[in-house]
């Protein structure tokens, strides 16, 4: 047994409409009443829901170009630092390879001897 099943049945609290004494009831025209009271609410349930499609839709926009500027900001940071890295690994083969061939001066010709 589920749970609501042991619930009662509620109703809510519904009023009828009053009925005045000795006149005739016309319900058509209680019908076209509850008719546009609903379409009203339709309406209004409808501009509500696109008013909240349009935010989201703005959001979603916004959260698309902020994802796009991230990724070119990363991808500009990404070039500049292999340019620093290519720059740093030629500067350490040029002094690897000056160091390699450098020929060592003797002491009493270093005063000569221009770097």
């Amino acid at each position: 047994r589920h749970d609501t099943e042991n619930v009662p049945f509620l109703m809510p609290n519904l009023i009828p409409p009053k009925i005045p004494d000795g006149e005739r009831v016309d319900f058509d025209d209680i019908h076209r009443k509850r008719m546009e009271k609903d379409l009203m609410e339709l309406q209004t349930l409808i501009e509500v829901h696109f008013e909240s499609r349009k935010k989201e839709e703005e959001e979603l926009i916004s959260l698309k170009e902020r994802i796009e500027k991230r990724r070119s900001e990363r991808a500009e940071q990404h070039r500049i630092r292999s340019e620093r890295d290519k720059e740093r690994q030629k500067r350490l083969e040029y002094q690897f390879t000056r160091q390699k061939y450098e020929v060592p001066v003797c002491a009493s010709l270093q005063h000569f001897y221009i770097k």
